[in-house]
């Protein structure tokens, strides 16, 4: 088992979850965060005053998957999410050693 962190831009959201979902996958957790890596924010103004914007809104997404779908996924995640500009964000692949199924105590494979 291996789970996929992707940190994407806001309005690619929905088309990565339909390349997932083409691929049947269907779990995830999505989550709105804020970061900056390269692309370190940008300035803005507001009531004629210019400030820095330091953190960049970006959504993460979280799976758990087989490790024989982990190509697929990043593959589907890469030709969805990437626009080809900085910020396009990142993916971080790692092991899961354990999953378990709360309601009905299924392990791994048959509780992803």
């Amino acid at each position: 088992m291996k789970k996929i962190e992707a940190i994407i831009k806001p309005f690619k959201m929905d088309d990565v979850r339909e390349a997932l979902a083409d691929i049947d996958i269907t779990g995830m957790t999505v989550s709105e965060v804020k970061g900056f890596g390269r692309q370190k924010g940008h300035t803005e103004l507001y009531r004629g005053a210019e400030y820095m914007v330091d953190f960049l809104p970006k959504v993460k997404i979280e799976l758990v998957v087989k490790k024989e779908d982990v190509d697929r996924c990043i593959e589907a995640i890469m030709g969805t999410a990437q626009t080809g500009k900085i910020g396009d964000g990142k993916i971080f692949v790692m092991p899961v050693e354990r999953v378990i199924r709360i309601r009905t105590g299924e392990e791994d494979g048959e509780a992803v």
